[in-house]
Parts: structure tokens; C-alpha cells; sequence
């Protein structure tokens, strides 16, 4: 997704409370955390896919003003109504090095999140609208492909159609990449919620872990993608497939170079990924 914070964007805020946090990569890996905040505000109102922003308060190591940053909702909305909304979302330890020093500095925002405890309080901004649209008839084909945190979005969109709608007619594909797997986030023993879709007949997730060293979330997709390229593009053929792609520029490229030889010319690929756009069949949430 793209970070830049619009001018009118921090005008929406609520306040939160986290409510959980519990790391789900191992410990010899990326810390990962699910981390649960809930809002009491009764207008705030989500759908599956929109994201909320968290606004970090100054001084920072980057200045005083409040600092900004956007995740995707995690979770389904609950069926029951309620004054008080739980969300969930993923985030991801991170660090960067100065490209001139080699001097390493914290993520503020994901170390921020990381290190909020239970009872701790957080602002949020939004929910923004989805990049996402769930098509309405059961019988759609749904393609989604993401790496690294880029999950979460997938994970409330799963939990919605299996649990509130009840089953789905049509095929559900989840292809992934990550540095940790799937089965090591979601399918262990205590986050077992995606493995428990298995059940469906309609339901498959395809994954690559990436088991050498300095090779990155992206590119497990791009191994997940050569891999199953197949399944992918027989669900392609069919119109009633609508795409949803999360994670980095680099995914996307990876994907486009991945189809485009299927389809025999990167032309030939364009002009079918644009039909899918003006069909409203393929959506996206990129980031840098």
C-alpha cells in the first residue's frame, strides 16, 4: 500500500486499546505479531479488506510530529453488533540500515505496535476504503495472491465468506510467500484458523518458505507462483475469476513476468490483466 499520508488524513482519528499481542513466527525468525486493539467508538465501522491508519506520537528519531502508517484489518467483522469493535492486525518487526552509514535504525511504527502491551492505548485513523471489493455472486472464483503481512486482508476475506456466508461456490485460491510459510503464522497450533478452512472443498492455499538465507518474502512468491503458475492461469481463463493482489511492487512484477510468459508475450498479458481491470475483476494493494 502506498504510505504517504494525505493532508485530511489525521482529522479522523479514534481512540484504541490493545487488547492482545502474541508473536506467531517462531522465535528464530522475523517477529511477527498479531496484535488486537479495540475501539469503543460506535461509529467506527469496518468491512473486510479496508485498512486503518496508527498515528505514533513525537519525539521520534525522525522528528516531533505524529508519525503515520497504514495495515490492513486482519479479521472478519463480527456478526454480532456491537458498541465496542475488535479488529486484529499483522505487523512486522522492522529495521533499516542507513545505505551511507551501514547505522541500523527501528521501524517506528512496527516497533512501536510490537512493544504495546495489553491496556496500552493507540490512536487510529480511518477505515480507509478497500482497494478490495468481494464480488457478491457465491459462485466467483477468487484468486488471491500476497507476501508477508500482506495476508491480512485474505485472512478477514476467508473468515467472512466461510464463516458468515457459510460456504462458497466458487474455487478459493490463496497463494503466498513469505520468509516464515503460512503453516508457521496461521496453520500452527495455536493459529490454526486458516488451516481449519481445509474442510471446504472449494478452499487450497499454495505456499513456498524460504529456506535460504537473503531470500525474501517476495521472492517465496515468486517460487509459490512457478510452482502452481498452472492453476493460476487455468483460473485466469475464467471470467468469473476476480484477482486480489497484496504485498510489494516486486510481487506484482513478479507475477506480471510469470503470466506474461504464459501468455506468451508480455503484450498479449497486458491486454488481459487491463480486460480483468475494466471488468472490475482485478484489485490491488500495493506497496513500496
Amino acid at each position: 500500500m502506498n504510505n504517504s499520508t494525505p493532508d485530511n488524513a489525521l482529522s479522523n482519528t479514534c481512540p484504541a486499546v490493545v487488547i492482545d499481542s502474541r508473536r506467531i513466527s517462531p522465535a528464530d525468525t522475523d517477529e511477527v505479531r498479531a496484535i488486537g486493539l479495540r475501539i469503543a467508538d460506535p461509529a467506527f465501522r469496518f468491512q473486510e479488506g479496508q485498512t486503518i491508519g496508527v498515528l505514533v506520537p513525537g519525539p521520534h528519531a525522525f522528528g516531533t510530529k505524529p508519525h503515520h502508517r497504514y495495515y490492513s484489518i486482519a479479521n472478519a467483522r463480527d456478526k454480532q453488533a456491537s458498541d465496542e469493535i475488535e479488529i486484529q492486525i499483522i505487523v512486522r518487526r522492522c529495521f533499516y540500515i542507513d545505505e551511507v552509514s551501514g547505522e541500523q535504525f527501528p521501524g517506528i511504527a512496527s516497533n512501536y505496535l510490537c512493544d504495546a502491551k495489553p491496556g496500552n492505548p493507540i490512536t487510529l485513523t480511518g477505515p480507509y476504503k478497500s482497494a478490495f471489493n468481494m464480488p457478491k455472486e457465491r459462485d466467483s472464483n477468487l484468486l488471491m495472491i500476497g507476501s508477508g503481512t500482506g495476508i491480512a486482508p485474505f485472512r478477514a476475506f476467508i473468515q467472512r465468506i466461510y464463516s458468515t456466508h457459510q460456504g462458497w461456490d466458487g474455487k478459493v485460491r490463496l497463494f503466498f510467500g513469505d520468509m516464515n510459510g503460512l503453516d508457521l503464522l496461521y496453520m500452527n497450533d495455536v493459529d490454526s484458523d486458516l488451516a481449519n478452512y481445509y474442510v471446504n472443498e472449494t478452499f487450497e492455499a499454495y505456499q513456498s518458505i524460504s529456506t535460504k538465507y537473503g531470500v525474501n518474502a517476495d521472492e517465496a512468491l515468486e517460487l509459490t507462483l512457478e510452482e502452481h503458475a498452472t492453476e493460476a492461469w487455468d483460473m485466469l481463463q475464467d471470467p468469473k475469476t476476480h484477482v486480489f493482489l497484496a504485498g510489494t511492487r516486486k510481487a506484482n512484477d513478479a507475477l506480471d513476468k510469470i503470466l506474461a510468459q504464459l501468455a506468451g508475450s508480455t503484450e498479449t498479458w497486458d491486454a488481459m490483466k487491463q480486460k480483468m481491470k475494466d471488468d472490475n475483476r482485478w484489485s490491488e494493494l500495493l506497496y513500496i
